[in-house]
């Protein structure tokens, strides 16, 4: 469907640069998917899977879950010096 709006360029850039999109009309039809996605994910979030937290535990297969964990940095830490160890091992 072709139709004339008015986007902030701004926007519509970083848009492109996040998403890659080669086109505005690509960027744009991302966009919108991406918002449609988001919606539904938050509509499944909040009508839940009719399991208590119990049940949705133990309905996965303990064999999926990583052997060891790998710390994670958090927002808040300061990376660890390339030439030291990590704190967080």
């Amino acid at each position: 469907m072709k139709m004339t709006m008015h986007i902030d360029e701004d926007v519509l850039d970083r848009v492109m640069k996040i998403t890659g999109a080669k086109t505005k009309t690509a960027a744009v039809e991302l966009a919108l998917n991406e918002m449609a996605r988001r919606h539904k994910m938050k509509e499944l979030f909040s009508a839940g899977l009719g399991l208590t937290p119990e049940e949705l535990k133990n309905s996965f297969d303990p064999n999926s879950y990583p052997e060891s964990p790998e710390p994670v940095m958090l927002v808040a830490e300061a990376p660890a010096p390339h030439d030291k160890s990590d704190p967080a091992r």
